[in-house]
């Protein structure tokens, strides 16, 4: 019979080496078998850390998306071998406590950056064409009632020709990029912010904020961007910049951003991350309803095409592991 928890049984020797999906449900397509002799248990979501090490007892090998492996978990845990991360974004993992203990930690990698391109286009787009704010007119009625044969406001505005600015010199800002120049836009990368001179094709983080027409973010979230994003760093861009986030939440400081829509400081706001996800104790970005402010679930990455991909590198980092030849390797 299968494990509790909803978990699923691939092998039952417990001589093979033991791998356990923390939160199967994350990745919403089939997840091919490993192809090499193995336990296999999942289940579709793993809650504290109780859970989290009863349910990797003896395991060699942990798959998370999101449950965090912490120092403390790491300590019930002599068995894991491989911490497999089944994303890009590794911030739930404590890294200094795995290199101590000598577990490895691999990720997924490139796996997301035309999905990713594409929606931050989106969001772009609907702000910069005030999408939302014309499909609410016409539902309330407003261009029925037009004595000219268009709606005239709020103002459009073009991308093309408009400049971008780039937090982020990896894949997935040189993939909206590449996407962004095909539409005319003028590209910007910013340097790390503190840095006094700039590298060959980056300009300095307070004026890329200044010049930037939309400011898109790519980097990971650490210690260093935390709040990245802040009121000081608001106050210098344009009134009629926009700002997108399909990086992590924490980059940019919520209450700020709420403020700066609020009173005009920037013109608006794409946001698919949030500092607590879910948010199950609520958000500020959740308890308004404004014109200029676009919330999507964290859902930038996941077509199906890339969690397509995301599943087949994951499984491929499992078994080059096995094999002895590790790959995409954080520590």
């Amino acid at each position: 019979s299968p494990p509790s928890g909803g978990g699923r049984l691939y092998s039952r020797s417990l001589m093979l080496p033991k791998i356990v999906f923390l939160d199967r449900s994350t990745v919403a397509v089939p997840v091919r078998p490993v192809a090499l002799p193995h336990l296999w248990q999942e289940y579709p979501a793993t809650t504290g850390e109780d859970e989290t090490v009863a349910r990797l007892q003896e395991a060699a090998v942990a798959i998370t998306n999101k449950v965090p492996i912490t120092a403390a978990v790491l300590a019930r845990l002599p068995a894991l071998k491989l911490v497999a991360v089944a994303a890009t974004g590794y911030n739930v993992i404590d890294l200094d406590a795995c290199r101590a203990r000598g577990v490895t930690v691999c990720n997924v990698r490139d796996y997301a950056v035309s999905g990713v391109a594409e929606h931050c286009l989106m969001l772009m787009l609907a702000l910069r064409r005030q999408l939302f704010a014309y499909r609410s007119r016409v539902l309330a009625g407003d261009w029925q009632r037009s004595p000219t044969f268009c709606l005239q406001t709020p103002s459009l505005f073009e991308l093309g020709g408009s400049t971008l600015t780039i937090v982020g010199g990896g894949v997935l800002g040189q993939g909206l990029a590449e996407l962004a120049r095909g539409l005319g836009m003028r590209i910007v990368f910013a340097e790390h912010k503190g840095v006094a001179h700039a590298r060959s094709g980056r300009v300095p983080f307070s004026e890329a904020l200044a010049a930037a027409d939309v400011l898109s973010l790519h980097c990971p979230l650490s210690q260093e961007t935390r709040n990245l994003i802040g009121a000081p760093e608001l106050a210098q861009m344009k009134r009629s910049a926009i700002l997108i986030n399909t990086a992590r939440g924490g980059i940019v400081d919520e209450a700020a951003l709420l403020e700066a829509l609020q009173r005009g400081v920037i013109a608006g706001a794409g946001v698919d991350v949030l500092s607590e996800e879910p948010p199950r104790n609520g958000n500020l970005l959740l308890d308004v309803d404004l014109p200029n402010l676009i919330v999507t679930p964290h859902i930038a990455w996941a077509s199906v095409e890339t969690v397509e991909k995301l599943a087949e590198q994951l499984i491929g980092n499992v078994e080059a592991f096995l094999r002895g030849t590790p790959r995409n390797v954080v520590v």
